[in-house]
């Protein structure tokens, strides 16, 4: 699945659709590469730099993609928010100076009708960046204004 593909199904629209394509998924996990961390344009660089906490969002959107896939439905996007990230680690300070594909792999670990849990790492070559778990909330169609 190429970057258009992925943007149909996420909630996120123009550059802040950062995944580029999908690798493999299965029931339980998913594995995706971006390559717009290198980007001069990138909504989540600050002041020139592209701050490691930002690849969070990568994987929240790996997660929304994971949770569309499963759903095997022509509805729109579930709309959610990030609840929660825990045992965030992280081992560089700027994503921006990565010069290889990061590799973004989230395995589900619960999840029902109204969020999900997922642990989640980011990795540039055989280089673990970041890893940690999140959790999501989804809004019922009636929350979204």
């Amino acid at each position: 699945m190429n970057h258009d593909a992925i943007c149909a199904r996420l909630p996120h629209a123009g550059r802040m659709c950062l995944l580029e394509r999908l690798e493999s998924w299965d029931g339980d996990s998913i594995t995706c590469v971006a390559t717009s961390h290198r980007d001069a344009d990138n909504p989540l660089r600050r002041g020139g730099r592209l701050h490691a906490v930002a690849g969070v969002e990568y994987a929240a959107q790996a997660m929304a993609l994971h949770g569309n896939l499963l759903s095997a439905t022509d509805t729109p996007p579930a709309m959610g928010y990030l609840a929660s990230v825990r045992d965030l680690k992280l081992d560089l300070d700027d994503l921006g100076t990565v010069a290889e594909d990061l590799r973004v792999t989230a395995r589900r670990l619960s999840g029902d009708a109204s969020g999900f849990i997922y642990e989640f790492e980011i990795r540039a070559g055989t280089r673990a960046l970041l890893s940690g778990r999140l959790a999501a909330k989804l809004l019922a169609a009636g929350d979204v204004a």
